[in-house]
């Protein structure tokens, strides 16, 4: 029988009242005596289960079984090797910096730690993890963690929010109540998503210019994603609402090398013309003044 199976079977002994007792262990199992002492101390050292020999069941127990169910003792079901765990931890090291500012580090930091603890010495060092994996954001906005916080709470417990909000645009402050559809990453910021309840219209909000908000008592209104798509996703990079225009870009054949590579918009389109060139098309909705006319 496989580790992975043996540990399996020995948890699920274990949560479940059962316990494990050495002699019909060794037999169930079919391994040796030393075997199952390692399994048991892998699962008391590395796993964290808090267990402890009952000399009058002669069986080996985890304290307080019926809570342990979902706990931090296990991860139900799933067993990763050690490449697996390091590629997670390398995913940890690159969210805590994609995630604008390390807002999801709280939250991973434990689960990462579980699983390093797993690796035991064969997990390499925090500090060489980020000598040798570095990120670059560009343009990312900073966050008030607290309100990007509550705005995903809401978003997934499908709770309305009051928000006060810092519109770029106009320079100016509004207060709106909003049901939260869905948060999106896009180019190192994050936006919010939401029916507004004021404007009676999907609007996206750029989170890092709500400036107060307060998780409300009513129930979100929910909107089909195909809706969502269809007024904010299409259009979503390239200024978000439904396409009006096309933008037709033509590149040399020096610059196809890259930008042919390159995702600007879902529905981008894009082909090599006869001298090597790029010819890429983008839907978008409003138009916007260039530089020179700022």
């Amino acid at each position: 029988m496989a580790r992975q199976e043996r540990l399996y079977k020995l948890g699920q002994w274990l949560r479940s009242g059962r316990g494990v007792a050495p002699a019909r262990a060794l037999r169930e199992l079919e391994v040796s005596a030393s075997t199952l002492n390692r399994d048991l101390a892998y699962l008391r050292d590395r796993m964290g289960m808090p267990l402890h020999w009952v000399a009058a069941d002669r069986a080996w127990r985890m304290d307080n079984p019926a809570a342990a169910t979902g706990d931090q003792y296990e991860l139900p079901g799933l067993w990763f090797s050690a490449e697996e765990i390091h590629a997670l931890l390398t995913m940890q090291h690159l969210l805590a910096h994609l995630d604008a500012g390390g807002l999801l580090g709280a939250h991973i930091g434990p689960l990462m730690k579980r699983l390093g603890s797993i690796l035991g010495t064969g997990m390499p060092a925090p500090a060489d993890v980020a000598r040798r994996i570095r990120v670059q954001t560009v343009g990312a906005r900073r966050l008030h963690l607290p309100h990007f916080q509550a705005v995903g709470s809401a978003l997934l417990q499908r709770r309305r929010l009051h928000i006060h909000y810092q519109g770029r645009g106009s320079n100016s402050a509004s207060e709106r109540d909003v049901s939260p559809q869905r948060l999106m990453h896009y180019r190192d910021n994050w936006y919010l998503d939401a029916w507004c309840h004021s404007r009676l219209a999907l609007r996206s909000f750029s989170a890092d210019a709500i400036t107060r908000v307060q998780v409300l008592d009513g129930r979100a209104v929910d909107v089909l994603d195909s809706e969502l798509d269809a007024t904010l996703g299409a259009g979503y990079g390239i200024f978000s609402g439904r396409p009006t225009q096309w933008a037709h870009l033509r590149f040399n054949a020096e610059r196809a090398r890259w930008v042919a590579a390159e995702s600007w918009h879902p529905l981008q389109r894009g082909r090599r013309d006869a001298e090597g060139r790029w010819l890429l098309s983008i839907p978008y909705t409003e138009l916007r003044p260039t530089r020179a006319n700022w």
